[in-house]
């Protein structure tokens, strides 16, 4: 078969299945400015940013048209970038440019490609309203004077993750995004993932800053400050600090903590090792005495919040387990209840640093108090966390890594990688199959477990029988997954399920969470760490061992890390 051609610039490129004319630009070196396109969700055309002008003279999105072998395509002329230019100039009549204060300085789209093009004024007025913040949701906040009318928040929102709680309203010149009915994001059907806000390219969508409240506790000799950093934080981090992307940042991480305030610092892997063990003695029990399959997990609160709203007959298939961030603060909380008397009353605080802005929420839920107090008392994102570290002055690239603190300083593989989609079914294999395990680790990392794909199938070979397991990340594969469960179609014992696509890696509250290389790298990263971890089994971490003879024993294992 002859291979098709597309002239661009004068440089011949074969056309290898792409489906736009915009992605064989990009093969060859050359970086059009776009707002509303991102290959995970469908086509939009709607910025013009991308136009490219034909032979002819014609001018058309290279986004949305499809490329014919034979084409002459020209990507840079007079017409196009005076195009461009005015189009720019017109989104910035309409924008608030409140550059300095805004979150997204230095990393808004808008701002950076206005610099690319030199644009230096704009010579039109903004007539549109002024629109009050939405800072009704503990996760996000809303700012419709950043919004460029780009829809890449409608299309997450709908097409990956199936929720549908904004969407484009009015017409022309008044046409906004907003929930229905200009209804405060809170009181929608929003599941708090942060999803609309990694893809926004400005600051129109933003994750909620906590952290002026966890300095005020910080500077308070009164309160024993204590912090868990999940998994998945450990490889993102670095890519604030010009680290390459994937590096395990976790001892650095411990350091700049400590030399923020912070009295003890641990490792939410942990409490990962613990979910392991009772979301497997879990599973095992339905399995063997009849109990309601298949279960599903209840790490992710995004995916919780999303089945209790779309899908409530299925709630009691979900796991009674906490999430890791929950058991371990319980377990902190616990300790710090014991240890009081000695501490002259001092109120103990746990700060989560989560990949997650959906933690958020989850640790304000009426499930997760201890003794009329929630066992996590702030959760701030990986970005949040650098933004700490920036304000106090902290060279994260030079200073050197420091272990985290006793006596919860020890954690599996097995919990590490939580951080990335597959990694929970990885771990409950591992600790299911028992010390079979140790000498199959490399054979189950190839079972199927591990990859990106939305949707993923195990089968593992268990006693007499087979245990079928999926593994979804994104709600909108999640929903028609339970849909075929519903129906018949399929049938699974254990179905792992991330809201965010990727797992963790990709949380709403890590930096840049939509390039697949820096979801690749960030997961190379958990990987190495569980490879150079010398416990690769949850129920073989010392740590957990001694939680279960001590604070877990008898009936506190149950009221601590389990919801119902």
């Amino acid at each position: 078969m002859n291979k098709k051609y597309i002239t661009i610039d004068g440089i011949l490129a074969p056309i290898e299945g792409e489906k736009n004319i915009l992605d064989i630009i990009r093969k060859i070196g050359i970086e059009l400015p776009t707002f509303c396109y991102n290959s995970d969700l469908s086509v939009y055309g709607a910025c013009r940013m991308c136009v490219v002008e034909d032979k002819h003279g014609n001018i058309m999105a290279s986004c949305s048209t499809p490329p014919r072998s034979g084409m002459e395509i020209k990507t840079n002329t007079p017409k196009l970038q005076q195009h461009r230019k005015m189009i720019l100039e017109l989104i910035l009549a309409d924008h608030c440019r409140d550059c300095t204060t805004c979150e997204k300085n230095f990393k808004c789209k808008l701002q950076d490609i206005a610099q690319k093009f030199g644009l230096r004024e704009v010579r039109f007025e903004n007539y549109s309203p002024w629109e009050e913040k939405d800072t009704s949701s503990p996760s996000i906040v809303r700012d419709s004077n950043k919004c460029i009318l780009c829809g890449d928040c409608v299309r997450m929102c709908s097409e990956i993750q199936k929720v549908g709680a904004i969407d484009f309203a009015y017409r022309g010149s008044n046409m906004e995004i907003t929930p229905a009915f200009k209804m405060p994001i809170a009181e929608t059907n929003c599941v708090n993932c942060g999803q609309c806000s990694a893809v926004c390219p400005t600051g129109a969508i933003v994750v909620k800053d906590d952290t002026e409240k966890v300095w005020h506790d910080l500077y308070d000799d009164n309160v024993i400050m204590v912090a868990q950093i999940a998994p998945a934080v450990r490889v993102a981090l670095g890519d604030e600090f010009g680290i390459p992307e994937g590096s395990n940042v976790m001892g650095k991480i411990v350091t700049a903590l400590k030399r923020m305030g912070f009295d003890d610092v641990y490792d939410t892997a942990t409490g990962a090792d613990l979910t392991v063990i009772e979301e497997a003695n879990e599973f095992v029990d339905r399995l063997e005495n009849g109990g309601k399959l298949p279960l599903f997990t209840s790490c992710c609160p995004a995916w919780f919040k999303y089945a209790e709203i779309n899908h409530p007959d299925i709630t009691d298939n979900i796991s009674s387990c906490k999430s890791p961030m929950q058991m371990f603060a319980s377990v902190l909380k616990e300790q710090a209840r014991k240890e009081r008397p000695k501490k002259k009353a001092k109120k103990t605080k746990v700060v989560a640093i989560m990949p997650c802005t959906a933690k958020k929420y989850e640790a304000n839920r009426e499930e997760f108090k201890f003794e009329d107090d929630q066992a996590v008392d702030y959760s701030i994102t990986t970005q949040e966390l650098a933004n700490m570290i920036r304000e106090s002055g902290i060279v994260f690239s030079e200073i050197l890594p420091e272990a985290v603190d006793m006596p919860f300083g020890i954690a599996s593989g097995a919990g590490v990688i939580f951080g990335v989609t597959g990694g929970v079914t990885e771990a409950v294999i591992r600790y299911v199959l028992g010390p079979e395990a140790k000498n199959s680790l490399k054979a189950i990392a190839f079972t199927g477990v591990r990859g990106f794909e939305g949707v993923k199938e195990v089968i593992i070979p268990y006693k007499e029988t087979e245990l079928k397991i999926a593994i979804v990340s994104g709600l909108s594969n999640a929903n028609n997954l339970v849909e075929k469960i519903k129906s018949g179609e399929c049938y699974y014992d254990f179905v792992e399920v991330m809201a965010c696509p990727g797992g963790c890696i990709s949380g709403a509250g890590q930096p840049s969470t939509t390039e697949k290389r820096t979801r690749n790298k960030r997961a190379e990263g958990m990987y190495e760490a569980d490879r150079m971890s010398n416990v690769k089994i949850s129920s073989e971490n010392p740590t957990t061992l001694s939680l279960y003879k001590g604070i877990l024993r008898g009936h506190k294992a149950h009221e601590l890390l389990h919801y119902k």
